[in-house]
């Protein structure tokens, strides 16, 4: 797995680890989401994200921030709003006090989705934190994640 390298780091091994646990809980999470509301783990994060947001001052969030929020580029943001909003689980309006700015914002069918899958990714992540504690390399991570 990360196996402790001749010459390798304290900071490059602490590197590796984390990034095995990240990407073990990413995929666990992943399957979860997919095989139990056809929902992939970016996905999950932005319906997530948006259905946080508010109609005060501040409330909405620019894309650039969103893409920050779901660890995307702008780009691949756009993308995955317009999949979410071809599926009719997000909307785009534009800003009542800057024509120029869009909102998204997550639509009622978005919002009964995410309610049904936060328990599946909750238990997704329980599960992925609980077999990494099986792992000597992970363990200690995985307790710090999981507080």
């Amino acid at each position: 797995m990360t196996a402790t390298q001749p010459g390798m780091t304290a900071l490059a091994q602490g590197w590796c680890a984390l990034s095995a646990l990240h990407g073990r809980i990413e995929a666990h999470v992943e399957r979860a989401l997919q095989s139990g509301h056809r929902l992939s783990v970016r996905e999950y994060s932005l319906l997530d994200v948006l259905s946080r947001q508010h109609d005060g001052p501040g409330g909405h969030l620019r894309m650039s921030q969103v893409a920050d929020a779901v660890v995307l580029s702008q780009s691949a943001t756009t993308r995955l709003v317009t999949r979410l909003e071809d599926r009719g689980l997000l909307e785009r309006y534009l800003c009542p006090d800057d024509r120029r700015g869009i909102y998204t914002d997550v639509t009622t069918a978005g919002r009964k989705l995410l309610r049904q899958a936060r328990p599946t990714n909750d238990k997704a992540l329980r599960e992925a934190l609980d077999a990494a504690l099986d792992d000597p390399e992970l363990a200690p991570l995985a307790r710090v994640v999981r507080g």
